[in-house]
């Protein structure tokens, strides 16, 4: 059992290995998480060390103790992975100011980070020498990479360029016994043994602390093409995906589809934000394709436009004019999470289906909550890669509290239906603290064993992050 004290010897013993300004007190914002469900404990002591070996010397000594590490990045986790809400002795472990560029090889396409760095500072950084790192999120002004790689984060452009893991060709991390895994290659192929690097990347800090990465880059694009559609239903929205995907190839870099409901949710919670969508379709598609050579783009995309129009695939629509109009689009849907926590959820799913199933997926869970909850759905989400936001709201004129003997009911019924139809309980956001039973209850015995074994095998006595993602 992990102790429930933080010692003066433990103390002491940490300080003696560290610079003066490492150990701090614990100051509000490490305890909290956005959606304000968990609070973390004051029983902890922050760190904030400058380098990997600090890292390596902290780790050893919580070791020696047998002291908790809750591992902390930007804080903009969903699940509550940042947090450590049990009574036991902690140390939070920031990476925020580990923010180096270590190298930066340009035609390699490859640069080599510390993990402290602001997902936006670092594209940033990059745009001005005309590279391209594709990771994109509503929070990229505020998350770390380090974080984006524990949790292996997703976002608005999967469909071009794969999650975080297929953006990392190699990283540095401290170990639970304090070793320092030097993995830090710049190889688009290793075939030697076991891939410690995506044992690590989307292990939420359970396994090893992620201090450094070597990532991917991409030529910077100079053209793009944007434009809302409005679309009679998700069936639709499938069809207008493949048949863009076969015009555009692999120029389509974002499909996001969009409810009736945000912009309900947007209009009414954040009047300052412009809602570019106008009519009454019930669904909409912010599509975007992006090119960094290919001149033609744009005539080939208004030309897709007009095709989709004559197909009768969608509605109605508006492309781009401007860059400024496309930055009103994107504010638009990177608010939609703002204006989502402002209504005040009852059931947040962030759920990834075989596209074959997304459509009647959406169709039946939707008018079988009907039936027992006047609550409202917003669904959205990241569709070109099967990746849903479905989250269900109070009602205008209710609490949230007043749905409470029902949560558990709508919760099961929406896991459940995506479990019957092969989907996962966690697309992008990762299990956390929040998702542990419908983890148990979506896997089989297999994988939740093998989960359990590699947890004992790298860190026996349970100091990294204990109580995220599984119980040992």
């Amino acid at each position: 059992m992990l102790p429930k004290l933080l010692t003066s010897n433990f103390l002491n013993s940490l300080k003696a290995k560290l610079p003066k300004d490492t150990l701090r007190e614990v100051t509000p914002k490490y305890l909290e998480e956005p959606r304000g469900i968990l609070k973390g404990n004051n029983n902890s002591i922050l760190a904030l060390p400058k380098s990997t070996q600090e890292v390596s010397i902290i780790v050893k000594t919580c070791q020696e103790y047998k002291i908790s590490i809750t591992p902390y990045s930007g804080g903009t986790g969903l699940v509550g992975g940042q947090l450590n809400p049990s009574q036991t002795a902690s140390v939070i472990l920031s990476i925020e100011r580990m923010v180096s560029i270590r190298n930066l090889y340009e035609e390699e396409k490859v640069v080599i980070v510390e993990a402290g760095i602001i997902l936006e500072q670092l594209q940033n950084l990059l745009s001005k020498e005309n590279l391209f790192f594709p990771l994109s999120l509503a929070s990229e002004g505020s998350c770390r990479i380090g974080g984006n790689l524990a949790t292996n984060a997703g976002g608005v452009q999967v469909l071009k360029y794969g999650s975080t893991r297929d953006l990392c060709l190699g990283i540095e991390a401290v170990l639970p016994n304090g070793q320092i895994f030097n993995g830090l290659k710049r190889l688009r192929k290793d075939n030697t043994g076991y891939d410690l690097k995506n044992l690590l990347v989307g292990s939420e800090g359970t396994l090893g602390i992620i201090t450094a990465a070597s990532l991917r880059l991409f030529p910077k694009p100079s053209h793009f093409c944007t434009a809302i559609v409005a679309v009679e239903s998700p069936r639709e929205a499938l069809k207008l995906l493949n048949f863009a995907q076969k015009f555009l190839d692999n120029r389509v870099s974002s499909f996001e589809l969009i409810g009736q409901k945000a912009a309900e949710f947007v209009a009414k919670c954040l009047p300052q934000i412009k809602v570019p969508i106008e009519g009454d379709s019930e669904w909409f598609v912010l599509i975007e394709a992006t090119s960094s050579s290919s001149k033609n783009i744009e005539l080939e995309f208004e030309n897709f436009i007009k095709l989709v129009f004559e197909k009768e695939l969608v509605q109605d629509g508006i492309i781009a004019q401007s860059n400024a109009q496309r930055k009103i689009f994107w504010s638009f849907r990177e608010n939609i999470p703002e204006a989502n926590r402002l209504v005040g959820s009852i059931v947040s799913a962030d759920i990834s289906l075989p596209l074959g199933e997304l459509a009647d997926f959406i169709d039946k869970i939707s008018y079988e909550i009907s039936l027992i909850s006047d609550c409202q759905i917003n669904c959205f989400g990241h569709v070109g890669d099967g990746n849903l936001h479905f989250n269900l709201f109070r009602n205008w004129d209710k609490t949230v509290s007043s749905y409470e003997s029902i949560v558990p009911t709508l919760s099961s019924m929406l896991y459940g239906e995506v479990i019957k139809r092969n989907g996962s309980i966690s697309a992008e956001h990762g299990i956390g603290r929040l998702k542990k039973s419908q983890l148990l209850a979506s896997s089989d015995k297999a994988k939740i064993d093998t989960i359990k074994a590699i947890k004992k095998a790298i860190d026996p006595n349970g100091i990294f992050n204990p109580g995220v993602l599984i119980d040992v």
